[in-house]
């Protein structure tokens, strides 16, 4: 196939997954459809009875452009892109910076774990990222100085395979501009 046939096949299966749901508050999972089949079963790690996995802290981000002292990144659950209510505080600190400098702009970059296809892990890089813009949307920023991207699964924060390096994978960054 030819470059532009592969970047138009990627971006109709990135807008098939994209439509494919919406997140709800139904306790019961949705079946998905997929452009290229659904993506492999995540094989779980084994656990010992005494093993837990710590949760994943946004740290402030000094000398970052954007709020001075907020984290500059949100994190996810697996297979999810439902902000979680403990992150609106971050969320509100970077919609007032952004609502003191309107000549600024920012680019939202979703990220995922490695598991999943590529295709699967683009479509919901975008929909992480997709959540976040809406939020600050609802906050008041304008949608226009906002971005969202997707890197699915092509830059990993960490680059293992614990439970503990998907969760640091499984994000959106916050890139001022």
């Amino acid at each position: 196939m030819k470059h532009h046939q592969i970047h138009t096949t990627l971006l109709l299966a990135c807008f098939l997954a994209a439509c494919s749901s919406t997140p709800g508050s139904s306790s019961q999972r949705s079946e998905q459809h997929y452009a290229f089949g659904k993506p492999p079963a995540p094989v779980p790690a084994p656990i010992s009875n005494n093993a837990r996995v710590a949760p994943v802290v946004a740290q402030p981000q000094q000398g970052r452009k954007g709020p001075e002292n907020v984290a500059h990144i949100v994190y996810f659950d697996f297979d999810s892109y439902a902000v979680k209510a403990s992150d609106r505080a971050i969320l509100e600190s970077h919609a007032r910076w952004l609502r003191d400098h309107p000549q600024r702009s920012l680019v939202l970059q979703g990220h995922t774990d490695s598991r999943g296809g590529i295709e699967y892990n683009l479509a919901l890089g975008h929909k992480r990222a997709q959540a976040v813009r809406s939020d600050l949307q609802l906050l008041g920023v304008p949608q226009e100085r906002m971005e969202a991207v997707s890197y699915g699964k092509e830059q990993l924060a960490d680059p293992g395979t614990s439970e503990s390096a998907h969760q640091r994978n499984r994000r959106v960054e916050f890139e001022y501009r």
